[in-house]
Formats: structure tokens, C-alpha cells, sequence
């Protein structure tokens, strides 16, 4: 089991930043693949970036590329998302999710998600 905790959410104004942190349980952090997910009120969750274990890959939606920065530190079990020159429109839920690998299988974990809310 993999217990995740989200914070950093807040309220920000329009063009303002916000650094939301994720901090995972267990002693294979390393071995993880994070991501961050969000969901707008009346909207369905959509992926907002991923990074991998190992390399440390990154991906982003199209959307947040250039604004926003997935990063992870293995020594502290956790991972960040530095989100620059907020919009209105990222207001929303953020989740952090835990890809873990066991053998054959895949196990996500999810927080509880951490409340972001930009004013315009």
C-alpha cells in the first residue's frame, strides 16, 4: 500500500505561481512513475504531467507545456508540479497518482487532491 498526500493548493491570482507538492509512502519511491492529474468542477480528470522512474522522463499535456514543470526528489519521496502564469481556467482539484510495479502487475494510487484556484 502506497499512501499519497497532496498540498501547495491555494488561491492565486491570474499570471500568479503555485509549487504543489506530493509526497508518496514506501521505500521504492524511486521505482514509481508520478503523475498529476486535475478536475474542474463538471469536468471529467485529465492528465496535467507525468514523470518517470529512472530517467526521470517528463510529459505534459499540450495545454500546460511551457507553464508548468513536473520534478521528483527520490531522497525526499516526493514530487512537485511548479505551475507559472496560472489561468482562471486551472482552477480545479490537482491529484498526485503513484504508478507502482509488482512483478507483473500495475497498482495506481491516488491522494485525496489538493484545492487550486485562480481569480481573474
Amino acid at each position: 500500500q502506497v499512501h499519497i498526500v497532496e498540498s501547495g493548493g491555494g488561491l492565486v491570482q491570474a499570471g500568479g505561481s503555485l509549487r504543489l507538492s506530493c509526497a508518496a509512502s514506501g521505500p521504492t519511491f524511486s521505482t514509481y512513475d508520478m503523475s498529476w492529474y486535475r478536475q474542474a468542477p463538471g469536468k471529467e480528470r485529465e492528465l496535467v504531467a507525468v514523470i518517470t522512474n529512472g530517467s526521470g522522463s517528463t510529459n505534459y499535456a499540450d495545454s500546460m507545456k511551457g507553464r508548468f514543470t513536473i520534478s521528483r526528489d527520490n531522497t525526499k519521496n516526493t514530487v512537485y508540479l511548479q505551475m507559472n502564469s496560472l489561468k482562471p481556467e486551472d482552477t480545479a482539484v490537482y491529484y498526485c497518482s503513484a504508478l507502482v510495479r509488482v512483478g507483473i502487475r500495475e497498482y495506481d494510487y491516488w491522494g485525496q487532491g489538493t484545492q487550486v484556484t485562480v481569480s481573474s
